[in-house]
């Protein structure tokens, strides 16, 4: 019997966190001989190899190596091996629940048209209180998702989208959009990102749509030295030039365009008191808080616009 489908796991670093991954895709509701489970090792220098050969016993797990650090060559190397029609990404830091392929086999089985990517629910683990100033507008960035208890078509990327920790795609259209670009999302310690929202545009550009359902559920976990706000301040400035990478990327706009949109960010931005204001004054209000991250934001994408090569981050 075919697969029909392929887990992927892409991960660096982080083999405390892989076992438990791992281990929940072991326990699938589906027979081990419709899926297969690829556990991509984007150069790590701990045990990951260890963890992932502790489970060779289930005879459908594979380990590949990757050595280029950076998110979007590891899911790259997940998709271009994967041996069925359908790819699914699980993070290195998530738990899948038991349903998981079987319901995204069934999303894109039953739903017409057949979607281009679907996704859905992640809840957090979280490892150390919430704070008080921690509004839900950001915690978003901490990749907690939960739209509704209804499934639908995600029409608007600019306020609902699907997430690289819980998504799966058909492997002919991530071939034909060639997959997820090498100039965002992580890679060692810089905090880019939006790659898995820069690819559902590409696909709802190709008129397929993107499918939340929530019973395609995994939880994720929430390690303690994200909950500062030293780590929300940079992780906000980053979408700010993620937003201005994406920008770049499908816009390709001239120097002086991209000039100009800088002086119309920056300008908008400096005509408001209290934005610059909420720059400088620290609080716990989780209101007040919120707006300095979104103000982050369009510091970030000016400095972004006038800093990024023509092709964001492009190889040497």
């Amino acid at each position: 019997m075919g697969k029909e489908i392929s887990a992927v796991i892409c991960t660096h670093n982080r083999a405390h966190y892989l076992t438990k991954a791992i281990s929940s895709l072991t326990e699938q509701d589906l027979p081990n001989d419709i899926y297969e489970i690829i556990v991509v090792d984007n150069r790590s220098s701990d045990k990951t190899r260890d963890v992932v050969e502790s489970f060779a016993g289930m005879g459908n797990i594979r380990y590949l190596y990757e050595p280029v650090v950076g998110l979007s060559h590891a899911r790259n190397r997940g998709w271009r091996n994967a041996r069925s029609p359908y790819v699914a990404y699980l993070d290195d830091d998530a738990v899948a629940n038991p349903a998981w392929l079987g319901r995204i086999l069934k999303v894109f089985k039953t739903t017409d048209p057949s979607p281009g990517c679907v996704g859905g629910m992640v809840a957090p683990i979280w490892e150390a209180p919430r704070p008080t100033w921690l509004g839900d507008a950001i915690a978003c960035s901490l990749t907690i998702l939960d739209w509704s208890d209804t499934p639908h078509v995600v029409r608007n990327l600019n306020s609902e989208w699907l997430v690289g920790a819980n998504i799966a795609f058909p492997q002919k259209l991530l071939e034909i959009l060639d997959g997820f670009t090498p100039h965002l999302d992580r890679s060692g310690s810089r905090l880019l990102s939006s790659g898995d929202i820069f690819l559902e545009k590409q696909i709802q550009k190709a008129d397929y749509t993107c499918f939340y359902h929530p019973e395609i559920a995994v939880s994720h976990h929430i390690p303690a030295s994200r909950l500062t706000q030293s780590w929300f301040i940079r992780r906000y400035y980053f979408q700010g030039i993620s937003n201005a990478a994406m920008q770049l990327l499908s816009q390709s706009p001239s120097k002086r365009r991209r000039l100009r949109l800088a002086a119309q960010y920056a300008t908008s931005f400096l005509r408001q008191p209290r934005c610059l204001l909420s720059m400088i004054v620290s609080t716990k209000n989780p209101e007040r808080f919120t707006q300095k991250c979104f103000n982050l934001i369009t510091l970030g994408h000016v400095v972004g616009l006038l800093s990024l090569p023509h092709r964001p981050y492009a190889e040497n």
